[in-house]
């Protein structure tokens, strides 16, 4: 199976430039094929995995993936899909961005090895990083107007989708329409320096990438190729990577590893199949037999959806502590039995001399996003302490509530969290 057919057979497929073309160059040898990442935070999120896994599976198909980090394009800001021009960021806050960033994707893509053995030959196919900064700083502007813009239609750009929506809307930046020259200069300069001859992004990018493509073909004469994947939405249409506390981050300082494992075993069945295939790397006849699972059968696929996803993002030592956690609160509502792997935070046992509000601890440690929101589910009786329902809104936590140690509290079905006293 090639690569294409990979991609297309999980879910890694929009559009393509030219299919047969590029099924011809990457034929019997190593392609060069890069995905560009503006480092506008300091981590990656869950809406960043379908790119993601995509250089992971490319990588592993024998080609070389290019990470190309926007640094310079990020001073800018892509105004793709926004409605609002981006905050401008300072050169030191994209410099640390940047770091957490790479500390990723170092877990996920192979940058020291990398060769492989295709039709008999050896091919170079280690990852790669780049920063853009690194040739955009140094453009002449007047150079680069001649050189690179008598290529682009004020016409035809203005038919982009992104434009068009803030043309009649709150307007567009002239900074902001300089974005599609720099991101197609981009794919010229990595088809220059490293040959590379393919560029892949979420299909919103669709009109950046093929102006990149024609561009290439107009000031080199050759044919390069762009490929698209679907957004990164649920069955039922919404956006996937959000949760009640915001963007699910691959930053365990910022999601644990805990709460990443929670985020995919609460996946709507309907997705699970899908989710097995684009954010795993188990095959396909494992996952046929998975998502084939129905009823209280499914959450086993849940479950190892769930592992996998973490053991990627942040190893498997930490998938299995995040699996031990959630099955012991699955099966030990009660608070019973082994929850060390649960997640917790150290309380002083000064705070319950006194009685401490269970209002005021909720969104202390991130049950919920408010103490009105806190307020308001402990009247609707959905907060429990130690297994049991409380039922005023006043109530507080004594030493007497303390179990081994600690306190269990639990929003909803899902939600728990332990208390450790100190």
């Amino acid at each position: 199976m090639t690569i294409w057919q990979d991609f297309k057979q999980r879910g890694f497929f929009k559009q393509c430039t030219d299919e047969a073309g590029l099924a011809g160059a990457g034929a019997g040898k190593s392609l060069t094929g890069y995905i560009g990442f503006d480092p506008t935070a300091d981590s990656f999120h869950a809406g960043h995995l379908i790119p993601l896994m995509s250089l992971v599976r490319f990588q592993r198909a024998g080609h070389r993936p290019i990470a190309l980090m926007g640094v310079g394009t990020a001073m800018i800001g892509d105004p793709t899909g926004k409605n609002e021009m981006r905050k401008m960021l300072s050169e030191e806050q994209l410099s640390v961005n940047l770091e957490g960033m790479k500390r990723q994707l170092e877990r996920l893509l192979d940058f020291e090895g990398g060769d492989v053995k295709e039709n008999g030959t050896l091919t170079e196919n280690k990852a790669l990083m780049v920063n853009n900064a690194d040739w955009l700083r140094g453009l002449n502007y007047l150079d680069f107007l001649r050189e690179i813009g008598p290529h682009f239609s004020v016409n035809r750009m203005l038919t982009f989708e992104t434009f068009k929506m803030r043309l009649d809307g709150p307007g567009l930046s002239f900074i902001e329409f300089n974005y599609p020259l720099l991101q197609s200069y981009d794919f010229l300069e990595l088809y220059r320096r490293h040959g590379c001859l393919l560029q892949m992004g979420g299909d919103d990018q669709w009109a950046n990438i093929i102006s990149g493509v024609d561009l290439v073909r107009r000031l080199e004469r050759t044919t390069v190729y762009g490929w698209t994947f679907p957004l990164h939405t649920t069955a039922s249409g919404a956006k996937m990577g959000k949760t009640e506390k915001g963007a699910v981050w691959l930053d365990p300082n910022k999601t644990n590893p805990y709460e990443y494992y929670q985020y995919w075993i609460n996946t709507d069945d309907a997705d699970v199949g899908r989710c097995l295939r684009l954010f795993t790397l188990l095959d396909e006849e494992e996952i046929a037999v998975l998502e084939q699972l129905q009823g209280a059968d499914i959450r086993a696929a849940k479950q190892k959806l769930a592992f996998e996803t973490t053991a990627l993002v942040h190893g498997n030592e930490e998938a299995v502590r995040a699996e031990k956690g959630a099955r012991a609160l699955f099966s030990a509502g009660t608070g019973e039995g082994d929850l060390s792997e649960a997640p917790t935070t150290p309380l002083d046992a000064g705070r319950l001399a006194g009685g401490l509000m269970v209002w005021e601890i909720l969104p202390e440690v991130g049950l919920t996003k408010s103490r009105s929101e806190a307020r308001r589910l402990i009247k609707q009786g959905g907060v429990s302490v130690n297994a049991e329902r409380i039922t005023g809104e006043n109530f507080s936590l004594a030493p007497e509530h303390v179990r081994d140690g600690a306190i269990l509290l639990r929003v909803g079905k899902k939600k728990y969290h332990r208390l450790v006293v100190e």
